[in-house]
């Protein structure tokens, strides 16, 4: 099995969205007004291109916001994070490879 495009899961996404929209019987101009955009962002979205903002926008004003908890569950910090972290919350990555050899520090001895 493939795993599909980038592009092709946009568009999936944006085909339910419109499928949604058409379940509540909103014109697209309605929910632009409701989401506080304009007609041609939901016409995008639907299509799977608009910004992440604006997604989010047409979510609340389909009242679908319950389901990005299934859409991305919440990560909690992992055990091992935890644990190199010493209980502090880590805010970036680190950007280290594990497949590259890390630099040797020069000794003062």
């Amino acid at each position: 099995m493939t795993t599909p495009s980038a592009s092709a899961l946009a568009e999936e996404i944006g085909q339910r969205l419109k499928q949604a929209r058409l379940n509540r019987d909103l014109t697209q101009t309605e929910v632009a007004e409701r989401a506080g955009v304009a007609r041609k962002s939901v016409l995008n979205a639907e299509k799977g291109k608009v910004p992440f903002d604006v997604f989010i926008a047409i979510m609340v004003a389909l009242d679908l916001t319950e389901k990005l908890e299934l859409f991305l569950p919440r990560q909690e910090i992992s055990p091992i994070q935890l644990a190199k972290l010493q209980g502090k919350q880590r805010r970036r990555a680190s950007g280290q490879r594990k497949d590259k050899p890390l630099r040797e520090e020069k000794s003062e001895w």
